[in-house]
């Protein structure tokens, strides 16, 4: 029997960010900003090397509420703050938590930060979603 998901849930993924997913986004986003795409124009920022691109982790966290709480629920709201940059091959760990659930309309309050996996904070956010009345999770 799957697990049934109320309000304390906790799940964490951990992702590697990897420079071919940097180039994909870029790709995929337009948004071909040189700080996160030429290492010699990084190297003269703050930053001192390139950056992942901040929506990278954004997407991350869609990812972990799927793996986390199950498939065919979908976003209606996502605040994030970032926090601190992510370099290329960070691993990063992405912790949700239900923080709230209105079980008869399906709708969750989840926290989602997001930290290195030496413990510095890269995201620290929130998101209200719908989740999936027939997926595996069960509310």
């Amino acid at each position: 029997m799957a697990e049934v998901i109320d309000v304390g849930f906790e799940a964490k993924v951990t992702v590697q960010v990897t420079d071919k997913m940097i180039q994909q986004f870029a790709e995929l986003s337009g948004d071909h900003n040189p700080i996160h795409l030429n290492d010699e124009y990084a190297s003269k920022t703050r930053f001192g090397r390139r950056i992942a691109h901040g929506m990278i982790v954004g997407a991350l966290i869609s990812r972990a509420l799927v793996d986390g709480i199950g498939q065919g629920g979908i976003y209606l709201a996502q605040n994030m703050k970032f926090v601190n940059p992510v370099f290329v091959d960070d691993t990063i760990v992405i912790t949700i938590k239900i923080t709230g659930l209105r079980k008869e309309k399906g709708i969750a309050t989840v926290e989602t930060n997001v930290a290195k996996a030496n413990g510095d904070v890269v995201v620290k956010g929130d998101a209200v979603i719908m989740m999936s009345t027939t997926g595996p999770a069960g509310i």
